[in-house]
């Protein structure tokens, strides 16, 4: 199938050319297509790695495998509805169920337009019947400083993206994701000291949340024993004979 086998397939073969070479990417060939061609079907792709010092009708373009599109995310019903009261999920931060272990292409923009409208017809409905507390106590800030340690919040979300990429990416393991776990505690630890310590910021709030989500990420991980489409672990190559359910 070559290039043109599914996305999880070619994903991994890249990943696996990476990790043998030691190289941070492969190379893409396209130079045996037409120049007129390429410059009618991938214009802006062009004019990128030309803006770069690569003419991709005579040169290799350097390529890796990126977070493109989350198959999973929060479990919602055909309204998008989600198990938490008037919280609605859309888009890749929702699992509607519509891709599977793969995501199928050139849909996700479809999936979110159909979805927000169904959101936008539901919500409209619910909200007749909501009824919004007057009176919300403000944040209390008493007991915290402001920080002049923002560098700790930076790393610690670049780490946690780091062990994420390394240990939870395209090819799993039960070694890696227990490493991975073991270190997300640490930096779950640091963060809520942190966080117990020092006036709220935005950054400090998402680093918390990417720590949640992926300690999420990698406990559903954990408790997959098969590889499924984009789901692959290297302790368990094929399918499981009974799909279990992994949802959290």
């Amino acid at each position: 199938r070559g290039s043109l086998a599914p996305r999880d397939i070619v994903a991994r073969a890249v990943d696996n050319e990476m990790k043998k070479s030691g190289d941070d990417f492969v190379y893409l060939d396209i130079t045996m297509r037409k120049k007129a061609d390429i410059l009618t079907h991938f214009p802006n792709i062009y004019a990128k790695c030309l803006s770069i010092g690569i003419d991709m009708t005579k040169d290799f373009i350097p390529v890796t495998p990126a977070s493109h599109y989350m198959c999973g995310g929060i479990l919602v019903d055909e309204y998008g509805k989600s198990s938490i009261q008037n919280l609605y999920a859309c888009g890749e931060v929702s699992s509607t169920g519509l891709h599977g272990a793969n995501r199928l292409a050139s849909n996700s923009l479809l999936e979110a337009t159909v979805f927000a409208h169904r959101i936008y017809l539901s919500a409209l409905e619910n909200y007749k019947n909501n009824i919004i507390p007057d009176e919300i106590p403000e944040w209390n800030e008493q007991g915290v400083t402001q920080s002049n340690e923002d560098i700790l919040v930076t790393h610690n979300l670049r780490e946690t993206q780091k062990i994420m990429s390394d240990y939870v990416g395209i090819v799993r393991s039960d070694f890696r994701l227990d490493r991975a776990m073991r270190r997300l505690f640490l930096l779950y630890e640091e963060t809520e000291e942190f966080y117990k310590k020092n006036k709220v910021s935005v950054k400090l709030c998402e680093l918390r949340n990417v720590i949640q989500v992926a300690y999420m990420v990698i406990k559903s991980a954990v408790a997959r024993k098969e590889s499924r489409g984009l789901h692959f672990t290297t302790d368990y190559p094929d399918h499981a004979k009974e799909l279990v359910d992994t949802i959290i």
